[in-house]
């Protein structure tokens, strides 16, 4: 038996297994050298769909690989432009009129459609007979547009190389003398299996990523794929890093077009949903914006989350809902499809630091200035538990509550002290881990490894304190910063640590 395949067809394997795994400047890279496209969609039902609804971010994600005839692109991204100025999302509607390439080829090849394109920007009202001349309409636009894209691509089964190897390393290998030796095995297992890497505390600098002190990071966070580091900064940037390399990351389309995910205040917390396609982002000025990683598209905007400046997010199981503190000393919940506040949670004194769904969804666990951290039902929004986690009667702030990996109904309490308690959901002290230093140690931020078995926190002597949970000691110490430090990232399944300073640094340590 023999397997031919025309050159062409080997490269467009290689190319749908780029796509499949996001490797984007690498397959338009593949794509430029060979002169061999993939025009390839998941499903043309739902990529019609898509269109004839305008659900115009998830269309441009899918074409992205795609090579598409100029003139059909003219046409998909002028009706892009026109629904967002609709929308009255003139900002996204000017960059992508004025910085995209079809539009671009529009201005230079047919002025008078694209000065139509910047009149209806700048008018103060839209009006559909104005945009829609000539008895046309959105919906046949949509409809226009569909018909002409869907000529151009086809569909494929998933993971077609992968499943090639597969087949090729189950064969018989008897059946060919000479080629391969029956003794020999293929290993197709890809990433099904990852190799999974001893929790080890860090002791070296690996990379380092300067930012500047105008600019430093106030907030930052692997995604949990593990494929990026995204950090928010005081300037109101939001990047994306290749944490390997320490430099910007191209593999996200918009990035290695020198455009940016951005917020018009400091950025200070943010927040992936579980299968890394959502990344929410909150502000000082209390405003949320929740952006397509890939894409860089703003899906929603809450202008009004929160009277101060947001403290911190967390996105429900199954990604419809936000959770937000802030320093109003509220807690809020926020739907995604309506872009709707649902629920208000009232009861801290001061500001609210962290707070997050636990595992079920059923609870809220909250942690404040006020020294309390607080249990609350999801459902009724009424608080069930209150409790200090210190027995000392001033009020110590607290700085992260973290639900332990390994044990969900416990969680750690990082005060600003120089202890990190572990508690329960009765307000039980299970564990006390302290630096034992007296002045100057208090902690300001805390996380933990993947399965919990190590505690990092970082004091204002600059110091990352090294907690083994196991055996309850504390095993190293590492100075990490010149200046104070604002916060601490654990990377979801390898040996790697971000911390960031006002030094204007972004460093990652490793073992």
């Amino acid at each position: 038996m023999a397997v031919e395949m025309e050159p062409a067809d080997v490269i467009r394997l290689i190319m749908q297994y780029l796509k499949e795994n996001n490797l984007y400047r690498t397959l338009n890279t593949l794509q430029e050298e060979t002169t061999v496209s993939l025009n390839t969609v998941e499903s043309i039902d739902s990529f019609i769909a898509d269109i004839k609804s305008g659900h115009w971010d998830s269309v441009l994600l899918a074409i992205e690989s795609l090579k598409l005839p100029d003139n059909t692109l003219i046409d998909l991204y002028e009706q892009v432009v026109m629904e967002l100025i609709e929308m009255r999302e003139v900002g996204a509607a000017r960059s992508l009129l004025r910085q995209t390439d079809p539009m671009i080829m529009l201005k230079q090849t047919q002025p008078e459609r694209y000065i139509h394109l910047e009149n209806l920007l700048t008018c103060s009202y839209f009006d559909p007979r104005e945009a829609y001349p000539k008895g046309s309409s959105k919906e046949k636009r949509r409809r226009a547009i569909a018909e002409a894209l869907v000529r151009e691509v086809s569909v494929v089964p998933p993971s077609r190389l992968m499943g090639l190897l597969e087949q090729v390393g189950s064969m018989r290998l008897q059946q060919f003398p000479g080629h391969l030796s029956p003794d020999m095995t293929i290993n197709t297992c890809g990433n099904k299996e990852r190799h999974v890497e001893k929790e080890s505390f860090p002791t070296q600098l690996y990379r380092h990523i300067k930012f500047g002190r105008r600019s430093h990071v106030e907030c930052a966070r692997f995604s949990p794929d593990g494929k990026y580091l995204v950090s928010g900064s005081v300037d109101g940037f939001i990047e994306v890093w290749n944490f390997n390399t320490g430099k910007i990351s191209k593999d996200v389309k918009y990035q290695a077009q020198d455009s940016f995910m951005m917020m018009d205040d400091a950025v200070l917390c943010m927040c992936f949903s579980q299968d890394t396609d959502l990344l929410a982002t909150g502000a000082q000025n209390g405003k949320i914006k929740v952006w397509k990683i890939q894409s860089g598209l703003c899906l929603r905007r809450f202008e009004h989350a929160h009277n101060k400046g947001v403290t911190c997010l967390s996105f429900s199981k199954d990604s419809n809902q936000i959770l937000s503190a802030s320093f109003d000393q509220t807690i809020r919940i926020h739907e995604l499809r309506s872009g709707k506040t649902l629920k208000e949670l009232n009861g801290h004194s001061s500001f609210v630091n962290d707070a997050s769904f636990t595992q079920d969804g059923f609870h809220i666990i909250s942690a404040s200035s006020d020294g309390t951290v607080k249990i609350w039902n999801t459902k009724n929004c009424e608080c069930i538990h209150t409790f200090k986690s210190l027995s000392r009667t001033s009020e110590v702030p607290v700085n992260n509550v973290i639900p332990l990996p390994q044990s969900p109904e416990h969680f750690a309490v990082c005060n600003h002290s120089n202890t990190v308690v572990i508690m329960n959901m009765h307000g039980q002290t299970v564990k006390t881990f302290s630096s034992d230093r007296k002045e100057g140690t208090d902690f300001v931020c805390c996380t933990l490894s993947p399965r919990g078995e190590w505690i990092y926190c970082v004091g204002e002597d600059l110091v990352l304190y090294c907690f083994n949970y196991t055996a309850g000691r504390l095993e190293k110490t590492l100075t990490v910063h010149e200046k104070d430090v604002i916060g601490i990232a654990h990377h979801p399944h390898e040996n790697l640590i971000a911390t960031y300073s006002e030094d204007g640094l972004l460093r990652l340590w490793k073992p």
